[in-house]
């Protein structure tokens, strides 16, 4: 990804993403909270589906959907109800920044929408990571 996307930020949004290890005891995760899995009726969360990924463990991965649906005040307003603390953040977002890299690797040169909407995720982790406590 060198010359792709700016390495230096995206490092280090990495290293504090591993260096913010998982403390708490196993819980479950769905493991693929994606706006594609979600149901909303009449504009309310009416289900969640596609739990084929589900496990036991950290959580952080479940928090990848505040970069990949929420930006800004709804990113805020959803941390505040969840209240994860500074470091299961920081998996979470160290979790949507290796699944967009990877799609971004996929797609840099024959999916430009795909690629672009991976940019924009990207670019969304790194920003919270810079101004992250």
């Amino acid at each position: 990804m060198q010359g792709r996307i700016d390495t230096d930020p995206a490092t280090a949004a990495w290293e504090a993403a591993l260096a913010a290890t998982w403390q708490g005891p196993p819980v479950w995760f769905h493991g693929d909270v994606a706006s594609g899995n979600l149901l909303v009726e009449g504009g309310r969360l009416s289900a969640v589906i596609d739990f084929g990924t589900s496990g036991v463990g950290d959580p952080s991965c479940d928090l990848a959907i505040a970069w990949t649906l929420f930006g800004g005040e709804s990113r805020e307003a959803f941390r505040a109800v969840l209240r994860p603390d500074n470091a299961t953040w920081a998996r979470g977002r160290g979790w949507v920044l290796w699944k967009a890299l990877i799609t971004l690797a996929k797609h840099i040169d024959t999916d430009l929408s795909e690629a672009g909407y991976a940019r924009c995720v990207i670019n969304e982790v790194l920003a919270d990571h810079k101004h992250a406590p």
